[in-house]
């Protein structure tokens, strides 16, 4: 709905100003938005979850098994396609933001979603795809290669996923942010507890996917571990569309945020006096440029600094589905007389951590923090933030600590030069940094994706949520470039970094490398959030503003 429309609706006691209901009309406060809507995109997003960890878990043991790539090929293609998926937000979020709306967006992904899962599926599952001998249970050993079409149609696939996931991620987390009036004292504090219960939704997700899927996958089929979530994006698909009538839909006010943005940095670059000459052949279809238009775009340029020295952060992040579960692989495994825990399961005990203390957090950390801060909040965002940097270097600092005794278990056992046999060793001396991990999500995750919802224009908040997923795809394309030259560089000194044969491999010394570049992006970071200033908010978030955070 453009802003003329919006300006001639009928004004309606009770109604919440600047947005719509799902004919277009006024959206009165007391039958939509709030939590009873907010849990529709919930929802929706929790199934989503399952669908994408349903592909990525495990990604790396499909990659390295059935289509028989290398221990650091697999893993610099996986941390590729994450880096696409995480870099499309900024384009799909601005055509998100400017024509189809939010609400539409979401549909349309969870249709892609359903597709590419579907086609996930049959590529692994149809003896046609396959070459000679090939079936749906090809084992992780690799002996079965795979045909040219089984490769084309699941990177096809793949990267289809790739897609959906960036219209899912900043818009439905969006929409589901603006089913609370910012403006209202109640539903501005639900707000911020929305994050929280957010992240929660989804690490719920996700924990079931790694527990559920990754079983099946090894033990049973890959497509059957395919299909499953492609069922449930079905099925969550149908329960978002019964939400419609309960929506809140925020009115679009101009056509494009790249446009508007554009406009905004030719002003502010052009200085006050050029700036109110180009006004008249620059507006354009949002009225006049005025010094409100040009302080958005600085907000917008202050933000760079905190993206910035947040990227090591996501290379970090992108290790614990990739190498993580290769070591995991080569320890000893079994938890009673039979049962064997699939590597890429120890990732649930991330999203555990995180589903165990959210509500700790939410519940006792925040209102203890704001008897002394006096901050709704309880901490500020940068703090937040910064904390969860903190957890990700101690993580790493534990994931190094325990490889080198992984190494040396490897070699007190006399099984260096065998791969296959499980070491001497427990998966439980993994499970520190895995529950490390996750208390950096509570604080570092769900801090960022408040800040950049929150700092950004109201009308650009997708775009806001793409700019911090892109931290994430900034992250993967550097782990992947790492990942190369490193593995280059070090295969011609003797063996790589990354070898196959893990045991003869050096992940501790890539993991000192992260500790290292992740305590220099921190003393980065404290520099640049003391000075940060946050937008200005209304009347009742007044206490919040301020400039040093940290």
């Amino acid at each position: 709905m453009d802003a003329t429309r919006a300006l001639l609706l009928p004004r309606i006691d009770g109604a919440v100003p600047g947005v719509v209901d799902f004919r277009g009309g006024p959206a009165p406060r007391a039958s939509t938005g709030r939590w009873s809507a907010a849990m529709f995109v919930l929802g929706v997003e929790i199934a989503e979850r399952f669908a994408y960890h349903g592909v990525s878990a495990n990604l790396i043991s499909y990659l390295t098994g059935p289509l028989g790539e290398s221990t650091a090929g697999a893993a610099a293609a996986i941390n590729a396609w994450s880096g696409v998926a995480t870099m499309l937000p900024l384009l799909v979020a601005c055509v998100a933001d400017a024509w189809l709306g939010r609400f539409r967006t979401i549909v349309l992904a969870s249709v892609l979603f359903v597709v590419s899962m579907g086609m996930l599926t049959l590529s692994s599952a149809l003896p046609v795809f396959h070459s000679d001998g090939c079936t749906s249970f090809t084992s992780l050993s690799g002996a079965c290669s795979p045909s040219p079409v089984q490769v084309t149609i699941f990177y096809v696939s793949l990267y289809l996923v790739a897609l959906a996931e960036a219209g899912h991620k900043p818009c439905a987390q969006a929409f589901g942010a603006d089913q609370f009036d910012q403006h209202h004292p109640e539903e501005s504090v639900s707000r911020s507890s929305f994050f929280n219960w957010w992240y929660f939704g989804m690490c719920s997700g996700t924990a079931a996917t790694t527990m559920v899927s990754s079983y099946i996958q090894d033990n049973i089929g890959w497509g059957l571990g395919f299909g499953i979530p492609c069922l449930v994006m079905v099925f969550a698909l149908a329960m978002f569309l019964l939400g419609t009538r309960r929506y809140r839909y925020y009115t679009s006010t101009q056509s494009s945020p790249f446009a508007r943005l554009a406009r905004a940095f030719v002003a502010l670059l052009k200085g006050s006096k050029s700036s109110q000459c180009a006004n008249s052949t620059l507006a354009g279809e949002d009225g006049e440029f005025n010094a409100e238009h040009r302080e958005e775009v600085r907000g917008l340029l202050r933000l760079f600094p905190i993206w910035a020295t947040c990227i090591i952060y996501a290379v970090i992040f992108s290790q614990s589905s990739t190498f993580f579960t290769k070591q995991a692989a080569t320890l000893d495994r079994r938890i009673g007389a039979t049962f064997r825990v699939p590597p890429a399961a120890l990732q649930t005990f991330i999203s555990l951590t995180i589903i165990t203390f959210i509500p700790v957090y939410d519940r006792l950390f925040v209102p203890a923090a704001r008897r002394f801060t006096r901050l709704s909040s309880g901490i500020t965002m940068l703090q937040r933030i910064g904390t969860g940097l903190v957890l990700a270097l101690v993580a790493m600092v534990v994931a190094a600590l325990v490889e080198a005794r992984r190494l040396g278990v490897a070699r007190d056992a006399g099984l260096v030069d065998d791969p296959k046999v499980a070491l001497p060793m427990s998966l439980w001396w993994m499970v520190t940094q895995y529950v490390l991990f996750g208390l950096s999500d509570v604080f570092a995750m769900i801090g960022l994706q408040e800040f950049f919802y929150d700092q950004v224009p109201d009308a650009l908040r997708s775009l806001g949520l793409a700019f911090f997923l892109s931290i994430f795809g900034v992250g993967h394309f550097l782990s992947s470039f790492l990942i190369s030259a490193i593995d280059g560089a070090t295969k011609k000194s003797g063996a790589s970094w990354f070898s196959n044969n893990l045991n003869r491999a050096h992940l501790d010394y890539f993991y000192w490398l992260l500790a290292g570049l992740c305590a220099a992006e921190l003393a980065a970071f404290v520099v640049v959030s003391r000075v940060y200033v946050y937008k200005k908010r209304v009347a009742h978030h007044d206490h919040d503003d301020g400039g040093a955070v940290m």
